[in-house]
C-alpha cells in the first residue's frame, strides 16, 4: 500500500520533480506561449508523479486548490520567470492581512524552444506556509501602526487609504479584529481584482531565512 503524502513528503517530492522533469524533453510544448497551457501541464505532471508514489485527495474546480486535506491544505501555482504572479479566487477582503487560508508551493520556470524540442526550466521552487500568505506592504504597515499605538481609526483610515475592496461597516468591523489580532508579516504582494492577482517576485529575492517561507533554487 501507498503511504499517505504529508506536506513535508510533498516539498520533498517537489524538489526531486523539478530535477527530472527540467531535464526532460517536452516536444509537445514546442512554440507554446500560453502560460496557462504550460502551467497544467506541469501541474498534472507533478500529480501524475505523485500518485505513483503516495495516496492523496486530489483537488478539483469546486474547491480551487489541489491538496484539500487538512493535513496538506496546499495549492499549486506555476508561473513564469519573465513575469512571476498568477490568480486565486477572491474569498474574502481577510486574505490580503490574514492569508489567503492555504499554502502555496510555487514552481518558476523558464520555457527554451530548440531545433529538436522544449525545455522547461525550474529555476525556484517555493513553499509559502498559509501564516505567510497575506499582503507584504498592507501586513508590515499594520504591525508598525499597531506597535506604535495605533487606535481604530487610524487602522480605519489606513484601509480605507488603500483602498480595501470593503464597505464602512466591514471596514469597520476589521479594524478592530486588527486592533486585537496583530496579522503576521506576509511576503505576497495581492493586487485588487475580481479575482485577487498574487506577484512572488519578493519571494524570489528574500535574503536570509523567513519562518514558513522555504525556497529552493535550482
Amino acid at each position: 500500500m501507498k503511504p499517505k503524502l504529508n506536506i513535508s513528503l510533498l516539498v520533498k517530492e517537489a524538489k526531486a520533480f523539478c530535477s527530472s522533469f527540467s531535464r526532460k524533453n517536452h516536444e509537445n510544448l514546442v512554440g507554446i506561449t500560453d502560460g496557462k497551457t504550460i502551467g497544467t501541464y506541469l501541474e498534472q505532471s507533478f500529480k501524475k508523479f505523485l500518485s505513483s508514489k503516495y495516496t492523496f485527495v486530489m483537488g478539483s474546480s469546486a474547491n480551487g486548490i489541489d491538496f484539500p486535506s487538512r493535513n496538506i491544505n496546499t495549492d499549486i501555482k506555476v508561473t513564469s520567470i519573465n513575469q512571476p504572479q498568477s490568480s486565486c479566487p477572491y474569498r474574502s477582503i481577510e486574505q490580503k492581512i490574514y492569508g489567503l487560508g492555504y499554502n502555496l508551493l510555487i514552481f518558476v520556470y523558464t520555457k527554451i524552444d530548440k531545433a529538436n524540442g522544449c525545455i522547461i526550466r525550474i529555476n525556484n521552487l517555493i513553499f509559502v506556509d498559509k501564516s505567510r500568505t497575506a499582503d507584504f506592504t498592507i501586513t508590515k504597515r499594520l504591525r508598525e501602526m499597531i506597535k506604535d499605538g495605533a487606535n481604530k481609526f487610524d487602522i480605519l483610515g489606513f484601509l480605507e487609504d488603500r483602498n480595501i475592496p470593503a464597505d464602512e461597516i466591514i471596514l469597520d468591523r476589521l479594524s478592530q479584529k486588527i486592533l486585537e489580532n496583530t496579522p503576521k508579516q506576509g511576503y505576497l504582494t495581492i493586487s485588487n481584482a475580481f479575482q485577487w492577482r498574487l506577484q512572488y517576485s519578493r519571494l524570489l529575492t528574500l535574503d536570509g531565512e523567513i519562518q514558513g517561507v522555504v525556497h529552493y533554487e535550482s
